[in-house]
């Protein structure tokens, strides 16, 4: 019975840790983004993330979004610097048409620092992105 189960690749789909001025509290702050790259919407998405290592972890922080549209992108949450030293997983589900799909992101453990930042052209932000 599992051999009939099609669990299909998620392509288009990317995470990305900004570091981007905040105007209200004039701070530098590091955000994390969800990247729709394909050319149709995303509906129903639930994300859900947790920092950890093998002695520590985070509380679960979930978030939906009802829809995201085609070659778009939506900021997820702040994310505090004191996790950085955790990897930090993110459980991205979502419909594409009528179907369910799923993939998870990992920053690896201090991966997230101001020398890995990079221009990402789809935020016109400079970040680090996991595909």
């Amino acid at each position: 019975m599992k051999k009939d189960i099609i669990i299909p690749e998620v392509t288009g789909i990317e995470m990305a840790v900004v570091l981007e001025h905040n105007e209200t509290h004039n701070t530098d702050d590091w955000y994390v983004y969800l990247i729709n790259k394909k050319e149709v919407a995303l509906d129903m998405i639930m994300i859900v993330s947790q920092g950890f290592s093998e002695t520590k972890t985070t509380t679960v922080f979930r978030k939906k979004i009802n829809q995201l549209p085609a070659n778009a992108f939506a900021k997820i949450e702040m994310i505090h610097p004191d996790v950085f030293s955790l990897a930090n997983r993110f459980q991205v589900s979502f419909f594409e048409g009528n179907q369910i799909q799923e993939k998870t992101f990992v920053f690896e453990a201090d991966t997230i620092k101001e020398g890995a930042l990079r221009m990402i052209s789809s935020l016109n932000k400079r970040g680090i992105i996991v595909k």
